[in-house]
């Protein structure tokens, strides 16, 4: 298995369209590119469904507030609930013991 590297979009969109122009030789691609097959292959997937777009990396980057729909911050905030309902649990069980 290829160890994961940094790569920018412009890598990406290169690395997509070799391995397109090579009939989707996904190990050929591997091997001149040196990042895995599976990152290889979702990116192809994600170009194919959405262009150069879908191949930008969209993480560390969170919906202002005011942006969210009311099920999205339902969402977070049953997810911090859940967070504070386990720590909770958790202090209980040290301090049993």
């Amino acid at each position: 298995m290829t160890k994961g590297r940094k790569t920018t979009q412009e890598e990406r969109v290169e690395i997509v369209s070799y391995c397109i122009e090579h009939g989707k030789d996904y190990p050929l691609t591997v091997e001149t590119y040196g990042v895995s097959y599976q990152q290889i292959y979702a990116w192809v997937r994600k170009y194919e469904e959405k262009g150069v777009d879908g191949l930008k990396d969209g993480r560390g980057r969170t919906k202002p507030v005011e942006e969210m729909s009311e099920i999205e911050r339902l969402k977070i905030e049953n997810r911090l609930l859940k967070a504070q309902l386990i720590d909770a649990e958790m202090e209980n069980k040290l301090l049993k013991n």
